[in-house]
């Protein structure tokens, strides 16, 4: 047998049992690979397969209506022609290659043309600013850079020893022209095998330290991992897969890129400016979306809508990030007849927990473990397996779906891999049913929106402000986005507290920061520490969990400025 039908055949087993959990998660083993690569040894051969090779693999709708189409197919040929042209420019195996695109179809041509060659892909968001970007060159060691021409300027401000790939209709100097590659041979040829354990992603992904942690993944942790993501969803074969999730983080590529093709499902885009519940609805149902996957932001603001509007609702609904309360679980429910299932994974791994198709659901909760994850609950202060604890993988064996290492950071990857176990920092609890209800990070982490926010990240920006002398950033509770960053910032001498300092300051961020980043609200005041000076974070949470929600006001709040009550930082 080869390896594309060991592959398929795990596959199939999963989909065999899609609604059979107890025998899913105990029969399940892992396919485990000497050599594998994603793009010739799955998405090529389902392209070269006469029933599946002209059916829908991505389908990118804009606002004006218009639209681009690829079968199976279409995007082999492309992606290894790109491939072609990639190694003609010298692009070679091992080569780090920055992506910083937005839903476009260059962004999938890439990814499987960069896995064909064997090239390290860094996904890179297009919200992020020199700053970030230089952070990725040096880290990741990037030698390319496939820019799209609305963002290519901001490189001018990076250093590093790369190669522009201008993908757009402008001519930068000194940058290759993507366009150019349409002129290559359609047929590719492998340099060597892939192993399957060389680096093929690398993820930035905030961290509690001043810059993001960087995660490793092989051409095995994610294409062959991401088995349990398509279980989680209940993807088939001629699905019609919707996730909303930016490029550039992890949770793209599982749904927008591996999963659903994986299943040989379709992966649909619908590109918006600004979301729209209304015109999303349209949509899903112009396009018959099958499989909807989105972030409890997004289910927040979608039931503000009537859903009835679609009249053809998708039958497998999940989402991820954090928990959903009932009431948005309610009304999907009483809308479409069907159930919002919580999953939970990290940017180091594939789905962990989750809740499946077919089994009961406790409002609240993540559910059960995956099938070929072997989770346990491990109590921090004794290092014992319990009910209540960090959320921990065993390690013996090792599941396909987790990341390699924190690349470059031997430190990081140790105390994470540590005692048998790999670590995720998160805590949860268990109940007699085995059911698994998250509890919060085990640092001061924290997700606004579907973004996770590292506040030492934050801080060191707006300690740069000439008047501030410290500060300490929180979440702060927010009906859309779950949570906004709060800044409580002690001033430098010669500064006094007041609208007009808070709105320099509040200015810088917007300056300095990446919008999914920037402070949204600020206090002045001294900050609470402990005896031996580190910052009380915990007490300062609990004050905006008093102020914006539902716990009794506090004595002595300050004033507290936003964002919204300076005209000249609106967007």
């Amino acid at each position: 047998m080869t390896v594309t039908d060991d592959f398929r055949a795990a596959r199939d087993r999963l989909l065999e049992l899609r609604t059979d959990y107890s025998r899913a998660h105990s029969e399940f083993q892992w396919p485990r690979f000497s050599e594998f690569n994603f793009a010739l040894d799955w998405f090529d051969q389902i392209a070269a397969n006469p029933g599946t090779a002209n059916n829908p693999a991505l389908v990118i709708v804009e606002q004006d209506g218009s639209s681009t189409r690829r079968s199976f197919a279409e995007l082999s040929a492309r992606s290894s022609q790109l491939a072609n042209w990639l190694r003609t420019k010298g692009v070679r195996r091992g080569d780090r290659m920055i992506i910083m695109l937005g839903n476009q179809v260059e962004l999938w041509e890439l990814m499987l043309a960069g896995i064909k060659l064997g090239v390290v892909l860094i996904p890179t968001t297009t919200l992020m600013g020199p700053r970030d970007i230089a952070d990725r060159v040096e880290r990741g060691g990037a030698r390319w850079a496939a820019v799209g021409s609305a963002n290519i300027a901001k490189f001018a401000e990076v250093p590093g020893d790369y190669t522009l790939i201008e993908v757009g209709d402008g001519q930068t100097p000194g940058a290759l022209q993507y366009v150019e590659s349409g002129s290559a041979e359609t047929t590719f040829a492998a340099d060597a095998p892939t192993v399957a354990d060389e680096t093929m992603l690398l993820y930035f992904t905030s961290g509690t330290t001043s810059r993001a942690k960087l995660v490793e993944h092989t051409h095995t942790s994610y294409p062959v991992g991401h088995l349990s993501t398509m279980y989680w969803i209940g993807l088939e074969p001629g699905d019609v897969h919707l996730n909303v999730a930016s490029p550039g983080w992890a949770k793209h590529a599982w749904s927008n890129v591996f999963t659903p093709w994986i299943a040989e499902a379709c992966v649909f885009v619908y590109n918006y400016d600004r979301f729209d519940a209304k015109a999303l609805l349209e949509q899903m149902g112009r396009e018959g979306v099958t499989s909807f996957c989105a972030p409890p932001t997004v289910w927040r603001m979608l039931i503000q809508a009537d859903l009835t509007l679609l009249k053809t609702p998708p039958t497998k609904v999940v989402s991820a990030g954090e928990p959903l309360n009932a009431e948005v679980i309610g009304q999907v429910e009483r809308a479409w007849g069907q159930t919002i299932r919580d999953g939970f994974g990290q940017t180091e791994s594939t789905v962990q927990v989750a809740n499946t198709p077919g089994q009961p659901v406790k409002t609240g909760s993540m559910g059960r473990p995956l099938p070929g994850y072997d989770v346990v609950l491990v109590d921090p202060a004794t290092g014992e397996e319990a009910d209540d604890g960090e959320l921990c993988l065993r390690l013996d064996p090792r599941p396909v779906g987790l990341m390699k290492s924190y690349f470059g950071d031997p430190e990081k990857t140790a105390e994470a891999f540590r005692d048998g176990y790999y670590h995720t920092g998160d805590m949860a609890s268990r109940d007699g049913n085995g059911v698994i209800t998250y509890v919060g990070r085990g640092d001061d982490v924290f997700k606004s929106s579907d973004y996770r926010l590292s506040p030492f990240e934050l801080e060191s920006v707006l300690i740069e402000h000439p008047a501030v002398a410290e500060a300490a950033v929180v979440p702060s509770p927010d009906p859309v986005k779950l949570s906004v960053p709060k800044a409580f910032v002690v001033l430098a001498a010669g500064y006094e507290p007041g609208p007009a300092v808070a709105e320099d300051i509040l200015r810088y961020c917007r300056q300095h920061l990446a919008p999914f980043k920037r402070i949204r609200r600020l206090e002045f005041g001294e900050l609470p520490k402990t005896i031996s000076g580190k910052i009380r974070r915990v007490e300062l949470r609990g004050t905006e969990v008093a102020r914006h929600g539902d716990g009794p006001l506090p004595a002595g709040l300050g004033v507290e400025y936003t964002e919204d009550e300076f005209p000249s930082l609106k967007e």
